[in-house]
C-alpha cells in the first residue's frame, strides 16, 4: 500500500492532508475548552450549535466550490483554503463571545469545504492507475481513523505542558505546513481538457448533484451514505451514554470504545486494496451496509439486556464492526465517482459527495441525540437501524448487479509516457491494459 508514496506529488499531498487533520483534531479539543471558558455549563449547547454550523457550511459551500472550481487553479484553491483556515485558527484564542465562535467556525469549515473536494478530485489525476488510486483511498481512510486516535492523545500531552490556547497555534502551524506542501507539489494537468459548463449559477452549483442522480451506482451511493451516517451518528453521539450511563464505566473507557470503532475501520482499509482486485465495488459496499444492519440488530439486544461484563465486550465488538462496515462503504466510494465523472466534472462530483454525505450526518446526528435523550436508547437504535436497513434494500435495488466490469482493451493513439498508460503493457502497435470504463474521452469507441 505504501508504494504509492513513492510518487512525490502524492506524497506531498498526503502529508499535507495528515498534518491538516492533526491540526483540526487539536482545534476540536481546544474549542471544547474555549466553549467552557465562555459559556460554562452551557458549553455543550455551544458545541452542539458549532457542529450544526459545521455541517451547514459543508452542505452549502461545497456545491458552490464545485461550480467555480473549473475557473480556478487547483493548487491556488487548496492553498487559499489552508491560509483561510490558518487565519481563523489564529483568531480563535482571542474570542470572548459565543457569536464570534459561530462566525469563525463557519469560516473555518467553509474553507474545509473548499479544500477537501478539490484535494479528492486531484488524486485521480496524480495516480491514474486504478490499483494505485485504490491504495490512496485506503491510506486516506487510515489517515482519518488514525487522526481520531492520535489527535486527542497529542492534545492531552500538550495540555500537560501548556494552556489550550497553544493548541490553536498548533492548528495554525498545521494548516501553514499543509499549504507549503501543496505549493511544493507539481500538480498534473487534467487528463482531458476542461469543458466549461453552460447554464446559470444554479445549474453549475447543482451539476455534481445531477450527476449523482443520473448514474445508478451514484444513486446507490447516496443511500449508502445515509446508512453510514446512521451508524457513525450512533457511535459519535451515544458512545458516552453507553459508557457512562448504561455501563457505569470511567471516562477512559470512552476512548477505548471510540478506538474500537477506528480500529475496525483501519483493519478494513488495510485489507481492501487487495480485496478490490478480486471483488467488485458493488459487492464490497453492499456487504458493508448489510453488516451495519446486522450490527444494529445486535446493538438492540445489547441495549435491552441486563447488566454484565459481557455486554461491555459485546459493545466494543459492535463498535469495531460498525467501523468495519463504514469503511467498506466509504473507502471504495472515490472509485465510483472517478469512473462516473469526466475529468472536468470531478471536482463538482466530489463536492456533491462531500455535501450530500454531510447532509446525511446533519439529519442523523441530532436524531441520534434527541431520540436517545427523550425516548431512550432502544428507540434510537431502532430508528437508526431502520434507516440502515431501508438504505441497504434501496442500494441493492438502485445498483444493478449486471453493472459492467473491467474491460481489456488496447490504445494505439496515445504517446509513450501518457498518464493513462501507467499500468499498461506494451504490445505490438500500442498498449494493452484492463480497467472499468472511464468517461475521460479516451475510450469513446471501446
Amino acid at each position: 500500500m505504501l508504494c504509492v508514496l513513492r510518487n512525490r506529488t502524492y506524497r506531498h499531498l498526503f502529508i499535507a492532508q495528515v498534518i491538516a487533520l492533526v491540526g483540526t483534531g487539536l482545534a476540536t479539543v481546544a474549542l471544547g475548552l474555549l466553549a467552557y471558558d465562555i459559556a460554562g455549563a452551557d458549553a455543550g449547547s455551544v458545541l452542539g450549535t458549532a457542529l450544526a454550523i459545521k455541517m451547514v457550511a459543508y452542505v452549502a459551500i461545497a456545491p458552490v466550490i464545485g461550480a467555480i472550481a473549473d475557473r480556478l487553479p487547483r493548487r491556488a484553491l487548496m492553498v487559499g483554503a489552508d491560509l483561510v483556515r490558518a487565519a481563523v485558527a489564529l483568531m480563535l484564542p482571542f474570542v470572548d463571545q459565543v457569536w464570534q465562535v459561530y462566525v469563525l467556525i463557519f469560516l473555518l469549515q467553509s474553507a474545509s469545504a473548499a479544500f477537501t473536494p478539490t484535494f479528492q478530485a486531484v488524486i485521480p489525476d496524480v495516480l491514474p492507475a486504478e490499483r494505485d488510486y485504490t491504495r490512496a483511498l485506503s491510506l486516506s481512510r487510515l489517515a482519518y481513523d488514525l487522526e481520531s486516535l492520535f489527535s486527542p492523545a497529542l492534545a492531552a500531552v500538550l495540555l500537560s505542558l501548556v494552556t489550550y490556547n497553544w493548541l490553536f497555534l498548533g492548528t495554525v502551524a498545521g494548516f501553514l505546513a499543509s499549504a507549503a506542501l501543496v505549493v511544493s507539489a507539481v500538480l498534473p494537468k487534467p487528463v482531458a481538457a476542461a469543458v466549461s459548463r453552460t447554464g446559470g449559477a444554479y445549474a453549475k452549483a447543482t451539476a455534481g448533484t445531477r450527476l449523482f442522480f443520473a448514474r445508478p451506482e451514484l444513486r446507490a451511493l447516496l443511500v449508502l451514505n445515509l446508512a453510514v451516517a446512521a451508524a457513525s451518528a450512533m457511535v459519535t453521539v451515544n458512545s458516552v451514554v453507553y459508557v457512562r450511563d448504561q455501563f457505569g464505566r470511567g471516562a477512559a473507557d470512552l476512548s477505548l470504545a471510540l478506538g474500537a470503532f477506528g480500529g475496525g475501520s483501519m483493519v478494513v482499509a488495510l485489507l481492501l486494496p487487495r480485496l478490490l482486485e478480486r471483488v467488485s465495488d458493488r459487492s464490497v459496499m453492499l456487504r458493508g451496509v448489510q453488516l451495519l444492519t446486522v450490527v444494529f440488530a445486535g446493538l438492540g439486544v445489547i441495549t435491552a439486556a441486563g447488566s454484565g461484563g459481557r455486554r461491555w465486550t459485546a459493545l466494543l465488538l459492535a463498535w469495531a464492526a460498525f467501523g468495519a462496515g463504514c469503511s467498506m462503504v466509504l473507502t471504495p466510494a472515490g472509485r465510483l465517482i472517478r469512473r462516473a465523472a469526466p475529468p472536468e466534472e470531478r471536482t463538482a462530483a466530489f463536492a456533491a459527495q462531500f455535501s450530500l454525505s454531510h447532509g446525511c450526518w446533519l439529519l442523523t446526528y441530532p436524531l441520534a441525540g434527541w431520540l436517545g435523550a427523550v425516548t431512550g436508547m432502544r428507540s434510537a437504535v431502532a430508528a437508526l437501524g431502520s434507516i440502515a436497513l431501508v438504505s441497504a434494500l434501496l442500494a441493492a435495488r438502485l445498483w444493478p448487479s449486471q453493472a459492467p466490469g473491467p474491460v481489456e482493451h488496447e490504445h494505439n493513439d496515445l504517446h509513450d509516457g501518457h498518464p493513462h498508460l501507467v499500468d499498461a503493457a506494451r504490445v505490438q502497435g500500442g498498449w494493452r491494459h484492463r480497467h472499468h470504463h472511464l468517461p475521460d474521452g479516451l475510450h469513446a469507441h471501446r
